[in-house]
This record gives structure tokens, sequence and C-alpha cells, in this order.
């Protein structure tokens, strides 16, 4: 059984940082552990872990403030992992924390992560746009958007 709890400490935070240092996309965008470190330690974000019997088996880091509130900076299944819907656990946990503040949910997807792409369209997400050689030359980040509304209608 999964259950999702804010991220429980330094200890935690180093662990998250490694996985993710260690784990494609992030390897292949040339992201080492200093690099994700402050991604997990930004005090600007919200980290949420998914764990297991095992322990942790994934994580969820989203940005509640600035021009995309609502937007899902991260989302790491642990490989071993991976096809038994963490992430699409993780998402969804999301979405009802980003929903009660914001009619409109973000993320953006590596050009090369097709699973990823997948799994987000398949949850609902719509391609808005290309952001070319945004964080690593010959890759782009795909921008996504799933929405409940405009926010000239939204009501929290």
């Amino acid at each position: 059984m999964i259950t999702i709890r804010p991220l429980g400490g330094a200890q935690e935070a180093e662990q998250c940082a490694r996985l993710m240092a260690n784990t494609d996309p992030w390897v292949t965008l040339g992201r080492g552990y200093d690099a994700c470190a402050r991604v997990i330690q930004d005090s600007t974000s919200e980290v949420y872990v998914a764990e297991d019997e095992s322990g942790v088996a994934g994580f969820i880091v989203l940005c509640m403030v600035g021009a995309f509130v609502g937007y899902i900076q991260t989302v790491l299944v642990a490989p071993n992992q991976q096809g038994n819907g963490i992430g699409s656990k993780l998402v969804a946990y999301a979405e009802d924390r980003i929903f009660s503040e914001s009619p409109n949910a973000f993320l953006c997807v590596s050009s090369f992560n097709s699973g990823a792409r997948r799994l987000y369209e398949r949850l609902g997400y719509r391609y808005v746009g290309e952001l070319s050689d945004y964080l690593v030359p010959g890759h782009s980040e795909l921008l996504f958007r799933k929405t409940r509304g405009p926010w000239s209608q939204f009501k929290p």
C-alpha cells in the first residue's frame, strides 16, 4: 500500500535528491546531486513522498507561487517501482492540492521522455507548447496543462 505524505526531513531530502540524480530524465539532462538537492530543498516548493513498506517509492515537487501556480516541477518514481501506478497516485495527490487554489495544473516533460508524456496525456494533460533547448541543447521541454476552467470562474 502506498502512502503519500510531506517530505520527512533532511535525511529523506538527501535520499530523494540522490534518487533523482541517478534516474532519467535527470541523468540525460546532466543534473547532478547538488542541482537535484536544490530542487528538493527549495523553500518555495512543496515536496510529497510516496512510500510503501520498503521505503520511499517516489516523490513529487510542486510550486504553488508565481506565474504558474500549480506547477508540478518534478515527478519521480523509483525505477524498481515504475509501472505500479505510483506516478498516477502522486499526480492525483498533487492535483487535489493544486485545484484547491488554482483551476490549472502545469508540468513540463522532456522531449525524449515519451513514457512520461504518455502518462500525463492519459491523466488529462494537454500539450500547450515547446520550449526549445530550454534545459540542455538538443532537447526541448514540452509544456502541458490540465484545467478546470478559466481563472475568472474559479472559486477555491
